[in-house]
C-alpha cells in the first residue's frame, strides 16, 4: 500500500501550507504592485460613501494563504495574504475578498489566516467553474474587481471562468497559463474531450491539429486570445514569460482587462525583459 503524503504545516500558525515553486514570488509581486499601482484608481470605488460600488479581490484557486519553497524549509506568504496585505497598505483596501478552493482544508486555512489579519474573506470549497457563479452574483457588478486566477493546471483554466468574470462592467484579470502543460500534454489535451475542449471552446475549427508542434500551439493560443478579445476585454500587449532556475519555460502572466487605463498600469509594472509573444 502506498504512504499517504505527509501534511505540511507552517509552525508558526499550525495551518496546511502548500507546495510551491521559489519562482512563485514573481507571480506574487506582481499581484502586490498592480494592488498598489491602481489604489488610486480604486478609491473611487470604495467606501464610504456607501453608494459606491466596490473594490473585490477574488481567487478561484487560492491554496491556503501560505506555502512552503519545494525543496526547502522557507515558508513565504501565499497570493490572498500577498494580495489583501497590499490593499490594506494602500489608501484603498477591498471592500469585498472572495477566495475559493475546491479543497476545504485549503479554504478552511486561509480563511482563517486572512481573519488573523483583521480582515475578513468570503471562502467558498468548490469547484472554480461553479464557485465563479457564486461569486459573480455576489459582487456588485458596477465594481472595480481585481481576479488572479492561478490554477494548479491548464486544466483548471475552463474558458466558461474567464467568459463569466468578463460579464462583470469592471474587472482586471490576472492569468497564469502554464507553458509546461502545453509543453508536456499537447497530445493528450488535444483529444476530443480533452482540456483544450474546455480551456479554448471551439478551437477545432479554428486551428489545425495536423501542423507542426510548435504552429500548433501558437495557432491555439492566439485564438484563445482572440476569444478573450470577443467578449469585450483585451489582452495586455506585455505577456510575461517566467523561467525556471534552468531557464525552462513555466508559464505565462496574461493581463486581462477592457480598460486603457488598467492596462497603461499593467505596462508600468511588467518586466520589460520578460515580455514576449505567446510563441512556444
Amino acid at each position: 500500500m502506498a504512504k499517504k503524503k505527509a501534511i505540511k504545516t507552517d509552525p508558526s500558525d499550525g495551518l496546511i501550507v502548500s507546495e510551491v515553486g521559489e519562482w512563485a514570488s514573481e507571480k506574487h509581486a506582481r499581484v502586490s504592485r498592480y494592488i498598489e499601482i491602481a489604489s488610486a484608481v480604486r478609491a473611487g470605488y470604495v467606501p464610504p460613501p456607501r453608494w459606491r460600488a466596490g473594490a473585490a479581490y477574488i481567487e478561484l484557486f487560492s491554496g491556503p494563504g501560505r506555502s512552503l519553497i519545494r525543496g526547502t524549509s522557507r515558508i513565504i506568504d501565499g497570493s490572498p495574504l500577498v494580495a489583501y496585505k497590499a490593499a490594506q497598505a494602500s489608501s484603498a483596501p477591498f471592500t469585498e475578498i472572495h477566495l475559493n478552493d475546491s479543497d476545504p482544508a485549503m479554504s478552511a486555512a486561509v480563511d482563517q489566516r486572512i481573519r488573523a489579519l483583521g480582515g475578513a474573506a468570503v471562502c467558498y470549497k468548490e469547484p472554480a467553474d461553479e464557485a465563479v457563479d457564486r461569486i459573480v452574483a455576489a459582487v456588485n457588478r458596477g465594481g472595480l474587481h481585481f481576479a488572479f486566477l492561478d490554477p494548479y493546471n491548464l486544466e483548471g483554466l475552463s474558458f466558461d471562468i474567464i467568459r463569466k468574470l468578463a460579464k462583470l462592467q469592471r474587472v482586471d484579470m490576472l492569468i497564469h497559463v502554464s507553458v509546461q502543460d502545453l509543453q508536456r500534454n499537447l497530445d493528450n489535451f488535444s483529444k476530443p474531450g480533452g482540456v483544450f475542449d474546455t480551456f479554448a471552446p471551439g478551437w477545432r475549427n479554428h486551428v489545425n491539429p495536423n501542423q507542426a508542434i510548435h504552429s500548433f500551439r501558437s495557432a491555439l493560443m492566439e485564438y484563445w486570445l482572440a476569444e478573450i478579445r470577443k467578449l469585450g476585454t483585451m489582452p495586455a500587449k506585455g505577456v510575461e514569460l517566467i523561467v525556471g532556475p534552468k531557464r525552462q519555460r513555466l508559464y505565462w502572466l496574461v493581463f486581462v482587462s477592457a480598460h486603457k487605463l488598467a492596462q497603461k498600469l499593467w505596462d508600468a509594472i511588467r518586466d520589460p525583459m520578460k515580455q514576449t509573444t505567446m510563441d512556444l
